[in-house]
């Protein structure tokens, strides 16, 4: 009797090329999720932080914010890393005055920044007494209810005279606050907070191609008042150095929360300022 050999199946090359192939198209799916967000990121939205108390009262120290990158147009300081992909900036937009913008700050060019654009080409700035003067005539100032944060991890407050209680008895910086409203109609808060060399500048025309930024904490920030030195000011900002429009708030946080602590992630969210438009 013939002993009947069992023949090979299909089944079984098959079989052993199926990881392969699932590891083919996992490497595929990745290239493309990377290209996707880079993608958005460089000409639809990007998140960005706040580092500083520069903003306040409209930005604090811990919100998450995103960003349009189109209402400005495109550079390489759009892309990922910068990348030195344009030469220039194309389909380039000029922003409005009272717009949050995000920035590549002078002079190295390469720190992200946020401030208000006060000034563009051709506008005259200049601060007397923490009163704003744009091309000669005074921005209408009005004194508004003080602005109260809650002292955190976050947040502490610019001078010890400062530091205050709410009615719930916790910890808070209480600042005075006042809307000023620009010439094109856009209005906003700010704080001044005591009198500081910055508050009398000299008269400042804006060359073309730049901006003149500024703070909204105009006696803690850092910005087109003073000189584009490393560590101390940003000068003027070129054009090309923008990099966004600040549109939505994503989240705030206080800081207080801790990783081991999962309560706290909740606890330590500042709920009330997350969907806040600019």
């Amino acid at each position: 009797m013939t002993e009947i050999q069992p023949a090979d199946t299909p089944e079984t090359p098959a079989a052993s090329a199926k990881p392969q192939k699932k590891e083919e198209n996992f490497f595929v799916f990745l290239i493309k999720l990377v290209l996707i967000v880079a993608v958005f990121r460089s000409f639809i939205f990007s998140p960005f932080n706040i580092p500083s108390e520069s903003m306040q009262p409209n930005l604090v120290n811990g919100d998450y914010l995103l960003a349009a990158k189109w209402p400005y147009g495109y550079s390489s300081y759009s892309l990922p890393f910068s990348a030195p992909l344009l030469p220039s900036r194309i389909l380039a937009k000029q922003p409005q005055p009272g717009d949050i913008a995000i920035f590549k700050a002078p002079p190295d060019n390469q720190t992200d920044y946020i401030k208000r654009v006060i000034g563009v080409p051709g506008d005259q700035i200049q601060m007397t007494g923490g009163q704003l003067y744009l091309n000669g005539k005074p921005i209408p100032k009005v004194k508004v209810a003080d602005f109260e944060v809650a002292v955190s991890p976050n947040t502490n407050c610019f001078l010890p005279e400062f530091e205050a209680k709410n009615a719930a008895g916790e910890a808070v910086c209480h600042y005075p606050r006042f809307r000023e409203t620009l010439p094109n109609g856009r209005s906003y808060f700010v704080l001044d907070l005591s009198q500081t060399p910055q508050d009398d500048t000299p008269p400042f025309v804006v060359p073309e191609g730049h901006l003149f930024m500024m703070g909204d904490n105009r006696d803690n920030s850092m910005d087109s008042r003073f000189p584009a030195i490393p560590g101390q000011g940003i000068g003027v900002v070129p054009q090309d150095n923008l990099v966004g429009r600040a549109t939505i708030m994503m989240f705030s946080t206080d800081g207080s929360a801790e990783w081991i602590k999962p309560w706290t992630w909740f606890s330590a969210a500042r709920w009330n300022r997350i969907g806040t438009t600019f």
